[in-house]
């Protein structure tokens, strides 16, 4: 039996590694100085980089981050110190069922509701990301606060600390490890994203220039770039993949080196 799990261990990983494996093998070579500090090349032109995308990934994580946290955040804190309403059950289900809604058909929500009417942008695709940030950050928090045990809460009550002071000032804070753990999965998530993006965005090859604009982004790189007749451009696309991987690299192992001690 312990044979079979170790097998089934290798089999599971082995695509994994093949696919790290051939990022790094052909991103690595076309990685340098100039790449990351250039911007995007134009149609035919040689050299350039992806510099503007790598900032625009950077700009759409941000916002989406600014918009579906605090909202995860209070969502999650609603379900476990308010569970106890009628509508805690409902807004559970709601958050259970977004969280298995695939990401193209919330991009598609996007569209309609802010690119029919400002156009593509970096504010419709961070719309888009936040929404599927929001059911991750909301499970994530609300199993972190269920953790604190019930007699650390009757404790400050019972030496007169109001309800809402127990629960900012110590339930949150002994929870905080596993709610900060939840945002980073949830960043390390919607980074990878592309099938939003790629409906909400827009192509844009110049610098950040407003909210209400499309900027470059390192997922629509490789989507654009990797059916490119220009090999210029197909190295610029394993650039773009060898980077965004280092980026939910970073942030993966960011959050293993957070969550080395327990948090309770």
């Amino acid at each position: 039996m312990k044979a079979l799990v170790w097998l089934a261990l290798v089999v599971a990983l082995i695509p994994l590694f093949i696919i790290i494996i051939e990022i790094f093998s052909k991103g690595a070579s076309n990685i340098n100085i100039d790449i990351l500090i250039s911007p995007m090349p134009t149609v035919g032109e040689r050299g350039g980089g992806i510099a503007n995308a790598i900032q625009g990934t950077l700009i759409t994580i941000c916002l989406a981050s600014i918009l579906g946290v605090p909202l995860g955040v209070l969502s999650g804190i609603f379900l476990s110190e308010y569970g106890d309403v009628k509508i805690s059950s409902t807004v559970r289900l709601f958050n259970d069922v977004l969280s298995g809604f695939p990401s193209i058909v919330i991009g598609i929500f996007s569209y309609t509701l802010i690119v029919t009417y400002i156009g593509f942008s970096v504010m419709a695709a961070a719309f888009a990301l936040a929404i599927i940030m929001i059911p991750i950050v909301t499970r994530t928090t609300e199993e972190a606060l269920k953790i604190v045990p019930l007699t650390v809460r009757e404790a400050a009550l019972a030496l007169g600390i109001s309800r809402w002071r127990t629960l900012v000032y110590i339930v949150i804070r002994g929870a905080k490890r596993g709610i900060v753990t939840g945002i980073l999965l949830a960043i390390a998530r919607v980074a990878g994203e592309s099938a939003p993006v790629l409906i909400t965005m827009g192509y844009w090859r110049w610098w950040f220039s407003g909210l209400n604009r499309p900027v470059a982004n390192l997922a629509l790189n490789i989507y654009l770039f990797a059916v490119s007749p220009f090999e210029n451009w197909r190295n610029l696309a394993w650039a773009s993949a060898l980077v965004l991987t280092a980026i939910i690299l970073f942030i993966n192992l960011g959050l293993r080196i957070f969550t080395k001690e327990k948090y309770i």
